[in-house]
């Protein structure tokens, strides 16, 4: 009955609500989301975060490569954020190609790495003008009820946190890239973004 009146009188549904001083969830007004995060949760990642905020859970894995960089940005290297919103984690999504809010979590995540330098890309770079990393940082909502934005930048920055990268070198005698997997070391996380979510209700 709820679930009917909500889709058919939204905003009178969340005025009710309103004046009662709480959210249709139980929590009062200014009450936060229930927070846990698992840190390793994929185990065939660099690094990898599972978070559930609220009954919203999303899950990142980062995954590193290797590659030259770009001419233009022969110092730099590459962070590629990919957020994912399956038919699985919401009913209103469905299977295929990303959906117009996927892209626009996936852009979200690419401005706040950008825009915070949580990561400075010259300190993924190995040679200048012929080696860098790449971090790929696949985020995928496994259950979608609400703070989406809020849950992905926070296990994208876990599992940052959580990435263990190999010492590499450039033989100069062959000019092949080494790697040493005994000796790892964490990335380099200069700032740490937190992303809140408000909404303003006007009647």
């Amino acid at each position: 009955m709820a679930a009917a009146f909500k889709t058919v009188e939204p905003l009178e549904y969340y005025r009710r609500f309103l004046k009662e001083n709480c959210r249709p969830d139980g929590r009062e007004l200014g009450e936060f989301r229930t927070t846990t995060v698992n840190i390793g949760s994929i185990t065939t990642a660099d690094g990898s975060a599972l978070v559930k905020l609220g009954n919203t859970t999303v899950i990142c894995g980062v995954k590193a490569e290797l590659a030259a960089p770009a001419v233009d940005s022969a110092n730099k290297g590459y962070i590629v954020p990919n957020v994912e919103l399956p038919s699985l984690c919401a009913e209103r999504f469905r299977s295929g190609p990303p959906g117009e809010e996927a892209q626009a979590a996936s852009q979200f995540i690419a401005d706040v790495i950008e825009n915070s330098q949580m990561i400075v890309k010259e300190d993924l770079c190995i040679a200048n003008g012929k080696l860098a990393w790449v971090l790929y940082c696949d985020i995928i909502c496994l259950d979608y009820d609400g703070n989406l934005l809020d849950a992905s930048v926070f296990a994208l920055l876990a599992a940052l946190k959580n990435v263990q990268l190999p010492l590499v070198t450039i033989n100069e005698e062959t000019g092949l890239s080494e790697v040493n997997l005994k000796q790892k070391n964490p990335l380099t996380i200069r700032k740490h973004p937190v992303a809140t979510s408000f909404a303003i209700f006007d009647e």
